[in-house]
């Protein structure tokens, strides 16, 4: 197993960039600025988070961060929803989103499991 020397390896900030462009682009016209203005916050937060924490020292910071990710994708998914009931988005495309967003949280959460693994190895082995 060879490792990741940068975060835009990670599949997870590719996905999550995937997302940023393609959120910005669901919600351009959209007039509620406010709204518009958060989820795309939220959705920046995941893959920035995703890097911050890589970038970091220590393998606890990195899952620190990858909490910190997993938390926004939670905010951008329910945002979605909001989306489908305010009608900015069809329920279609909310759904599309949600599922995407459910599955980089599952993905997040089985890394960051792993990363603490890790580091409760290396501490006991101390």
């Amino acid at each position: 197993m060879s490792l990741i020397a940068n975060f835009e390896d990670l599949r997870i900030w590719q996905e999550a960039r995937r997302l940023v462009q393609e959120t910005y682009g669901a919600f351009i016209y959209c007039k509620d600025y406010s709204f518009r203005d958060q989820i795309q916050r939220s959705v920046i937060s995941i893959m920035n988070n995703i890097s911050e924490g890589f970038e970091r020292r220590t393998k606890k910071d990195f899952s620190h961060f990858l909490d910190m990710a997993k938390g926004s994708s939670a905010e951008a998914k329910s945002m979605m929803y909001v989306a489908e009931d305010l009608q900015y988005l069809l329920p279609s495309e909310a759904s599309m989103f949600r599922e995407r967003l459910s599955e980089l949280i599952v993905s997040i959460g089985a890394l960051a499991s792993k990363v603490c693994k890790q580091e409760l190895k290396r501490l006991a082995a101390k």
